[in-house]
């Protein structure tokens, strides 16, 4: 017991003789502490002095008013953030991770046509002005978010479910970016919206299987009309093409009748005129051009007198066919 105080009194003896130093350790550590500082390459330091902006520090090691005169903040101006609404990413990689909590309140927004969809969608931005960013709007982060679920609900609000779901999500993702850049601009907040992303877009749990089955209907009816339109691009091309053939060929038996008939009627109109000047000759003429055509097409004919009482020119007829 007598050595245990003995040590004690030794250890309070030597601190009461090196207290001085001690003492000017600690205040050298302090000081180092409080006035070195170490900004990252993606940051910079917005400094103040006793609570008023003084300057802002680039990357690397700089030094400041220790003991409290001076203060830094570290703001990532070079790296892109993001933020997300209606669901929070746990683990990022090749297999991200999601949290299981419920987000519905920030995600659940009514459309144009009075549906419900439960939407989700990433903000990706940068600080541009570390000063606007710090002093101009109080609790920007916080501020930020408000203002993407403000944004976001106005352009659902604006737009049907379907096109929400389907073929108009970029255009109201772009709608928002633009919307969202535009609020920044008037709160001069510092930061710069690179991207709005809209992850997924379905439809409250409790509907989802009566919206999948008017989905369904909706892609059956699709189909459908897209087989009846290509039916009728196959059928009705080839019935016009038919149809305008058809018409062709009887504007050009039409022709063909026409000039014929016409043909037919002037060369009758001459034959006339000719049978007004000879009546005599143009029949004699007529009857043998007639008989011309005729007789080639008859065949072996045998021509008697009809006051002939004879029958004996007859009798050959028969070596006549076989000649």
């Amino acid at each position: 017991m007598e050595e245990l105080e003995e040590r004690i009194r030794y250890v309070i003896e030597l601190l009461r003789n090196n207290l001085r130093r001690v003492l000017i350790v600690a205040l050298v550590l302090f000081t180092a502490l409080t006035a070195v500082k170490t900004i990252g390459p993606e940051e910079e330091g917005v400094v103040l002095q006793l609570g008023k902006y003084n300057r802002t520090l680039d990357p690397g090691l700089n030094f400041i008013l220790p003991f409290g005169f001076e203060t830094m903040y570290k703001i990532p101006v070079q790296r892109q953030l993001k933020h997300e609404f209606g669901f929070r990413t746990e683990t990022a990689g090749v297999s991200s991770e999601y949290s299981d909590d419920y987000y519905g309140d920030e995600s659940s927004m009514l459309t144009g046509d009075l549906n419900l969809a439960d939407v989700e969608w990433v903000v990706q931005y940068r600080i541009v002005d570390s000063y606007q960013y710090l002093f101009r709007v109080r609790n920007a982060e916080k501020t930020l978010r408000v203002m993407s679920e403000a944004s976001m609900r106005k352009v659902v609000g604006d737009r049907t479910v379907n096109e929400v779901l389907t073929v108009g999500r970029q255009e109201a993702a772009s709608r928002v970016e633009v919307l969202l850049q535009e609020m920044c601009d008037e709160y001069e907040n510092g930061i710069r919206i690179d991207q709005v992303v809209l992850q997924d877009v379905n439809p409250p749990e409790p509907v989802k299987p009566s919206f999948n089955a008017v989905n369904q209907s909706q892609q059956e009816r699709n189909t459908l009309i897209n087989q009846a339109e290509s039916e009728y691009n196959r059928v009705i091309p080839r019935a016009r093409g038919e149809a305008a053939e058809t018409i062709q060929l009887a504007e050009a038996y039409a022709l063909t009748r026409v000039n014929g008939a016409t043909g037919e009627a002037a060369r009758f109109t001459s034959v006339y005129e000719e049978y007004i000047k000879s009546p005599e000759v143009t029949k004699k003429r007529l009857y043998l051009e007639t008989l011309e055509r005729i007789m080639p097409k008859a065949g072996n004919k045998i021509i008697v007198d009809e006051k002939s009482n004879n029958v004996l020119p007859l009798l050959n007829m028969e070596s006549l066919k076989a000649k």
